[in-house]
C-alpha cells in the first residue's frame, strides 16, 4: 500500500502558515457546532461556515473539490463521510458529522466532529467519545512512533477496547496535508502488517478515525459523494491537522496544540510560536 511514494515535508514556516490555517479550521467547526440544533438544515450549517472563512480572509479546501459543491461536509446518523448540505433538517437525537478545511497562503488546514443532538440514544453518545478518544490515541503514538503504522495500531486499540459493536471504517483513511489537502501518506486507523513510513520531523498529517456501531461496510450514494453503512448503523468522524517536527508534536487545529488532550495521554506539545 505504501510502496515508494513522495512526501512532503514541511519547513517552520510552512508548518506555521498551516497553524494559522488550522485556526481558521477550529473557528469555523466551532461556529458551526454552535449553529446545530433541530430545526436548522445542514444548508444553514454550510452558510455558517462560508461565513467565517470569508471573515477570515481564507479560501475554502473543499468547496469545488473534484465537483464538490459546498463549503463542508455534513454527515448525519449512517453518513458516515461527505454528506452534502442542503435541505435536511436536524432533529433531536441526530450523530451529526462535521468535516471543514481552509487554506492561507496556499497551506491547507483540515479537521473534523461529530456530535449527538439531544436527546441523544446513550450508544450514539458512546461511539462518539470513543472515535474522538481513538483520534487522540493516534495522535499521541505520533509522537513516539518510529513507524506511522503505529498511528493505526494506537487507534485500533482504543476502539476494540470500547465495544465489541464497533467497525473501523476502513475505505476511508488519513493522509498527508500540506500545499495540497490529500497527500501521501495514507494514515491507516487499523491494525496492519505494513509498518508505513518513517515518522520524520517536517511529516504534517490528517489523523481521522471513521467508527461505525455495526458492520464496516459501506456504499456511495447517487449523488457520488455521501458515503453511508451497509446496515444502516450510526457513524462518528474526528480528525486533526498535526505536525511533526523536530521539537515534538504540534496540533494544528486544536486551539491549545492538543495540549489538554495530550498530556493525558503523557505527550508534551511542542509549539513552534
Amino acid at each position: 500500500m505504501f510502496g515508494r511514494i513522495s512526501i512532503e515535508y514541511k519547513s517552520a514556516d510552512q508548518i506555521r502558515t498551516m497553524r494559522r490555517a488550522g485556526l481558521v479550521v477550529a473557528d469555523v467547526l466551532d461556529a458551526v457546532r454552535a449553529a446545530v440544533r433541530p430545526g436548522v438544515t445542514t444548508a444553514h450549517l454550510d452558510a455558517v461556515a462560508e461565513q467565517v472563512i470569508s471573515r477570515a480572509g481564507a479560501a475554502s479546501n473543499f468547496k469545488g473539490y473534484h465537483g464538490f459543491p459546498s463549503v463542508v461536509c455534513i454527515s448525519v446518523n449512517d453518513e458516515v463521510v461527505h454528506g452534502i448540505p442542503g435541505d435536511r433538517v436536524i432533529t433531536a437525537g441526530d450523530v451529526v458529522s462535521v468535516d471543514g478545511g481552509a487554506i492561507i497562503d496556499g497551506w491547507h488546514g483540515d479537521s473534523a466532529f461529530s456530535m449527538v443532538v439531544p436527546d441523544a440514544d446513550p450508544a450514539d453518545e458512546a461511539l462518539v467519545r470513543v472515535t474522538e478518544d481513538a483520534m487522540w490515541a493516534g495522535i499521541a503514538a505520533l509522537a513516539s512512533a518510529e513507524r506511522l503504522g503505529e498511528v493505526g495500531d494506537a487507534i485500533d486499540d482504543v476502539v476494540t477496547a470500547g465495544s465489541d459493536g464497533y467497525a473501523i471504517i476502513q475505505e476511508y483513511v488519513g493522509h498527508g496535508i500540506g500545499s495540497a489537502m490529500h497527500q501521501p501518506p495514507e494514515v491507516l486507523n487499523y491494525r496492519t502488517r505494513k509498518r508505513g513510513p518513517r515518522v520524520r520531523p517536517g511529516l504534517c498529517l490528517a489523523i481521522e478515525p471513521m467508527v461505525v456501531r455495526g458492520e464496516r461496510h459501506t456504499s456511495v450514494l447517487e449523488d457520488e459523494w455521501t458515503v453511508i453503512t451497509v446496515d444502516g448503523s450510526h457513524a462518528a468522524h474526528w480528525e486533526h491537522t498535526v505536525a511533526v517536527h523536530s521539537g515534538g508534536l504540534w496540533v494544528l487545529t486544536a486551539r491549545d496544540g492538543g495540549a489538554a488532550r495530550l498530556g493525558a495521554l503523557g505527550v508534551t506539545v511542542a509549539p513552534l510560536d
